[in-house]
């Protein structure tokens, strides 16, 4: 039968229990028969497409904050207007993050996947325009920064998307590692900027290479999504939840967020981790430079941080989708976190222990990682059924919106040292810093959040709990009446 007769008859039925009137027995009987759901193959390329684009837009982020010192001087300026080629993507995602949320819930994914991969390029080529040797550095730097605004329009586009795509287009058992592998490509892209621009950018002069090899995965990232990226839904839905995705009107839907203490929360303590998590991956080379670490080693330091998270967080995804214990390893991992910002703290400020700060930047990174995608479907769970772009979207705001304070705020308390004789900062830019005071607040912001969330954070599965009830109504084979893969 039709899809439209499947949708028919459970619009008529899903909501009265079996026996009532409304709702009798051959009825059910048929509605088993006819809720079959179906995955497509399509997802994983829609899921590839999105993972490059959110590597691409990451890596357009961060290019410049692992040399920092080499860009101010190709670019004549200070290291406070390099530190704003990533604070712009904080700021801007703000008003476009509001936008982004009624694009998807809106309009859909499709609308918002091709919409980034043209914004994502379109500010990688004006980058490239802005560090051409035939612009004056005069035009050079504000074509630069009107690029990383670009870029950034695009990035809650991109950012928002994972847990949209989660639930339209994979199945219930699919859903947090699909997810956990779309979010974990922003931060791979960090981890390949803190690689690659410490290995591109020798001297002042490579910069324009650099920023031209940077553009060419933007560029890929927007055919591959203009061409392949054909719809918004697959025409028969892979789970229940999936059936009733985005079932709450917009701004009702951001009005009843607003209202549930337990997405208050989370929005709260999962924001300032993203706060923390931008301002450390920013400052990071500044952070150990003055100690005497190269910018070789920030740049490794930083890709531990991330490529150890990202391992962290497949590792987790794969629990997750088993068991399903949302609260429990997210408090574990916030504990563990908190732990591993104070240990970080303290051994930032010893000089010649590269293979005691790589450790423990590994660990910061893979509890604090974790956390990310599982955060994200525990956002839609505790808020089912509001629309995942806007549940999402909501966190990432709040997230941004406390990163621009935490980056102002730790270079606000930074204090100027007469000598640092170990220093491998650039000396003609700027005095040395002294960054003790900035890393004991970071870890001490971390600690706060990671004990309000654990003491006070308490949530049902509701998205979880839909797919019971289907089951039930199903006969207890909500899993097992998918179809065989089928090409979409």
């Amino acid at each position: 039968m039709a899809e439209s007769s499947t949708n028919d008859l459970a619009e008529e039925y899903i909501d009265a229990p079996a026996g009532q009137s409304g709702a009798p027995a051959e009825a059910w009987s048929g509605l088993r028969k006819l809720m079959q759901y179906k995955t497509y193959r399509m997802r994983w390329y829609l899921l590839g497409v999105i993972c490059l684009l959110n590597c691409s837009n990451s890596m357009l982020w961060l290019s410049f904050a692992p040399v920092a010192d080499k860009t101010a001087k190709f670019y004549g300026c200070s290291l406070d207007q390099v530190n704003w080629l990533s604070q712009v993507y904080l700021i801007i995602a703000i008003p476009f993050g509001i936008l982004t949320m009624w694009v998807l819930d809106i309009l859909g994914l499709k609308t918002a996947v091709i919409l980034s991969a043209w914004l994502n390029m379109l500010g990688s080529v004006v980058r490239y325009f802005g560090v051409l040797l035939f612009i004056s550095k005069e035009i050079g730097y504000p074509l630069l920064l009107l690029g990383q605004c670009i870029c950034a329009v695009a990035q809650p586009l991109v950012l928002f998307s994972p847990t949209k795509l989660a639930a339209v287009w994979f199945p219930e058992h699919q859903q947090a590692t699909a997810n956990m592998m779309s979010s974990m490509s922003n931060p791979l892209g960090i981890l390949l900027a803190n690689l690659l621009s410490p290995a591109l950018v020798h001297k002042k002069e490579d910069i324009p290479f650099m920023v031209g090899m940077y553009a060419v995965p933007a560029v890929l990232a927007c055919i591959l999504a203009t061409v392949g990226v054909c719809h918004s839904e697959p025409p028969t839905p892979p789970s229940a939840s999936a059936v009733n995705s985005t079932s709450e009107p917009f701004w009702p839907g951001l009005k009843k967020l607003l209202k549930n203490k337990a997405y208050v929360i989370l929005m709260i303590c999962f924001g300032a981790g993203i706060g923390i998590f931008t301002a450390f991956s920013a400052l990071l080379e500044q952070i150990l430079c003055v100690v005497g670490y190269s910018n070789l080693f920030a740049g490794l330091c930083g890709a531990l941080f991330i490529g150890v998270g990202i391992l962290g967080a497949f590792l987790l995804g794969l629990y997750i989708d088993r068991t399903k214990n949302f609260t429990e390893a997210i408090k574990i991992c916030f504990a563990m976190a908190a732990l591993a910002s104070i240990a970080f703290a303290l051994v930032s400020r010893l000089p010649n222990q590269p293979a005691l700060v790589a450790a423990v930047c590994s660990l910061f990174g893979f509890f604090g990682f974790s956390i990310y995608p599982i955060s994200m479907e525990l956002a839609v769970e505790c808020s089912y059924p509001v629309g995942e772009g806007t549940s999402t979207g909501l966190v990432f705001i709040a997230g941004q919106i406390q990163g621009i304070i935490f980056m102002l705020l730790l270079q606000a308390v930074t204090k100027q040292l007469a000598d640092a004789p170990l220093s491998a900062c650039n000396a003609e830019l700027d005095t040395p810093l002294d960054w003790k005071a900035p890393t004991l607040l970071l870890a001490g912001i971390c600690s706060v959040g990671a004990c309000i969330f654990i003491l006070f954070f308490r949530t049902d599965y509701k998205r979880l709990h839909a797919e019971a009830e289907n089951a039930a109504i199903t006969g207890g084979e909500s899993d097992t009446l998918q179809a065989p893969e089928h090409n979409g």
